[in-house]
């Protein structure tokens, strides 16, 4: 009797570790997780010690086509891109042509920040907002001892 380990790799051969891990991520991964992966666009925020700073991946959209939004606390970014057919696509002899309509959008929640000073830029498919931080105004002040 002998001592076999215990989980994935139970009675596999190492040449197809790599293999049987994909199948087990395949099949173990959750389809509403990689649903929603695969319906809107990537989102990373930093925190500083005086801002946020969102940034979100849109490639191939132009700043038209994006939507930032602040309300209650809630930023709101929609980016929505149509497609269509013009006239001179219509003079041309496609056999085959696909048009693209996708509407995304994210929704995160900031506190005590500085609504006022809020800014975006896109640059490179990549939407950079900048969310300051509310500053509180420490007011000191001497006390007199009776």
């Amino acid at each position: 009797m002998s001592i076999r380990p215990y989980g994935n790799n139970l009675l596999r051969d190492p040449n197809f570790g790599d293999f049987y891990d994909m199948i087990d991520s395949f099949f173990n991964d959750n389809s509403q997780e990689r649903a929603l992966r695969a319906s809107t666009f990537k989102v990373d925020v930093l925190e500083n010690e005086d801002s946020y700073k969102v940034e979100a991946e849109l490639p191939g959209f132009s700043k038209d086509e994006i939507d930032v939004d602040f309300e209650n606390g809630r930023l709101t970014i929609c980016a929505e891109k149509n497609e269509e057919t013009n006239e001179e696509d219509k003079e041309r002899n496609y056999i085959h042509k696909e048009r693209k309509t996708s509407k995304m959008m994210r929704r995160m929640y900031f506190k005590d920040i500085d609504e006022e000073n809020l800014s975006a830029k896109l640059d490179g498919g990549v939407l950079e907002i900048s969310i300051p931080k509310k500053t509180d105004e420490i007011k000191s002040r001497k006390i007199e001892i009776e």
